[in-house]
């Protein structure tokens, strides 16, 4: 787990030397908002916008090492660059171009996970946006763990404001009706 947090503060003050708008998402998030389980990646968004991808993919791939083939190909056409840091961490970068993942990044804020590591995170809200969206099984167990664990300080006209195009353009109605069941469930 160290190794983890090594990776992530080194790929977060790679993105603050440079002035990205990034932040952490997926399982190291989780630990912040839910109930944490085992990751062995760090997950990010990172603003990018449309067009000057190439740009960023190509100082990223200068300083960490691809996990896959063509990997700057394979992050131009499907919008995520996967790396690994020295000790072999998966980092896996969303580049983010909509609104909506401005917003994400925007709404993010800084966590102290241990002494001296303090990351920058996605929302709660965002996180299960994120996970809801994603529409796996594991996701939907870790939303259940959000939901239990910030309850009632969860901004729902935000989620369902930002999850709603979303799954309109993912052509996916049911995940906001599986979601408003989980939250009357639970919430």
């Amino acid at each position: 787990m160290i190794d983890l947090f090594d990776t992530a503060q080194e790929l977060q003050e790679f993105f603050f030397t440079r002035k990205w708008r990034f932040c952490l998402i997926g399982g190291l998030a989780l630990q912040r908002w839910g109930e944490p389980r085992v990751t062995q990646d760090v997950d990010c968004t990172l603003f990018t916008g449309f067009g000057n991808e190439e740009s960023f993919i190509s100082e990223l791939t200068e300083h960490y090492a691809s996990r896959i083939e063509e990997a700057e190909a394979f992050a131009l056409e499907h919008r995520v660059l996967l790396l690994q840091s020295k000790p072999g961490i998966g980092i896996d970068i969303a580049l983010g171009g909509l609104p909506y993942e401005m917003g994400v990044v925007d709404r993010a804020s800084d966590f102290e996970f241990l002494p001296s590591v303090v990351l920058r995170t996605c929302s709660a809200e965002d996180l299960i946006i994120l996970k809801a969206f994603a529409d796996r099984t594991r996701d939907w167990a870790d939303i259940e763990g959000i939901l239990l664990r910030c309850g009632s300080n969860l901004l729902w006209k935000l989620i369902y404001s930002e999850l709603r195009p979303l799954c309109e353009l993912k052509e996916s109605p049911w995940i906001e009706v599986r979601l408003r069941a989980l939250q009357s469930e639970l919430g």
